[in-house]
């Protein structure tokens, strides 16, 4: 862990350099936020995110990696960089979240949320709009916002395409999560409170959340296997955006449904330790939450992010369907 991290988790100030190796220039928009401008004009911006559930360590390991490449120079920099350390308060204590999951409050109003949560969310978004300032722009934008999680997964690393109102993502961006080790992206039909989806909405980033493997503790993370993703992004970051034509295309999957818990009702008729990407059998009872329940239509439905201790209104899993014709 670089010792500006270590520092930022401790509680203590740890100053970084205004001016970096090859005249890369770096801010601090708000705590666990950074600003990086590259001496030449940016081939363009990337939004890089770590840390918006506090537990997911491989992903905040990795971040950290490429900013100690950036502040020794190691790592060249041709794009413009947003880096944030999201959930400062949960990656200190190694929990999801304390209150309220920030991936669920991104784009919406003030609302029950807690107070520290509220502000977090307010900083992360007011950097983003002094970062990347309006919709439109003649640069390449992406954002990675990166995960790990909660269960095991039948496909380890996938990635969710948010809904966008302007259209889906190119298939060369999907190839190019080939080349990161995705091997599944799960297109969004509607809007959703995720980070990556305001963003997508928000500045027209190609944007997905990724999904890395499951959440592990700091330094045990050795079998998550990040190697091709910290290959892409060195390559990206150095403004290199080419796609290796003989990179796996993903699985494609689409959301058929989400289930919404509704109140302390709610029952999940699956084992605790169900996998992600776990097939249903047809006719299958879900869930139920009071009157309403959920069953299966058809064969081949799977589930994922499945949680009954979720507050009420938020989501308690995703169901979905290969697509790989559309």
């Amino acid at each position: 862990m670089t010792p500006w991290l270590q520092s930022l988790l401790n509680g203590t100030a740890t100053n970084l350099p205004g001016e970096l190796p090859d005249g890369v220039t770096l801010r601090i928009l708000a705590p666990g936020v950074l600003a990086f401008e590259p001496k030449l004009a940016p081939l363009g911006e990337m939004l890089l995110s770590c840390g918006i559930h506090g537990n997911e360590t491989a992903p905040i390991e990795l971040v950290d990696q490429l900013l100690a490449d950036l502040l020794n120079g190691t790592q060249t920099l041709g794009v413009r960089l947003l880096m944030v350390f999201g959930n400062l308060e949960a990656i200190r204590v190694g929990k999801r979240y304390l209150d309220d999951d920030l991936n669920r409050l991104f784009g919406k109003p003030v609302g029950s949320e807690s107070v520290s949560a509220r502000h977090r969310i307010d900083e992360i978004e007011s950097a983003c709009r002094a970062f990347f300032g309006t919709h439109g722009s003649c640069l390449q934008r992406f954002h990675y916002d990166l995960h790990t999680a909660i269960r095991d997964s039948a496909i380890e690393q996938f990635a969710i395409s948010p809904f966008r109102t302007s259209g889906r993502p190119a298939l060369a961006e999907l190839q190019r999560l080939g080349a990161c080790g995705i091997r599944a992206v799960l297109q969004q039909g509607q809007l959703s409170p995720t980070f990556s989806c305001w963003t997508a909405n928000t500045f027209g980033l190609t944007a997905f959340t990724l999904e890395l493997g499951k959440a592990r503790p700091f330094g045990h993370n050795q079998c998550v296997n990040l190697t091709p993703l910290h290959t892409v992004l060195v390559n990206m970051l150095s403004g290199d955006f080419r796609i290796n034509v003989a990179s796996p295309m993903p699985e494609r999957f689409r959301v058929v449904s989400e289930l919404i818990k509704q109140s302390e009702q709610f029952r999940l008729h699956l084992p605790d330790d169900v996998a992600n990407f776990y097939e249903l059998p047809s006719h299958y009872l879900l869930a139920q939450d009071g009157e309403h329940s959920w069953r299966t239509d058809r064969p081949g439905l799977r589930i994922i992010f499945p949680n009954a201790h979720v507050k009420p209104g938020l989501r308690a899993g995703l169901l979905i369907e290969q697509s790989d014709h559309e």
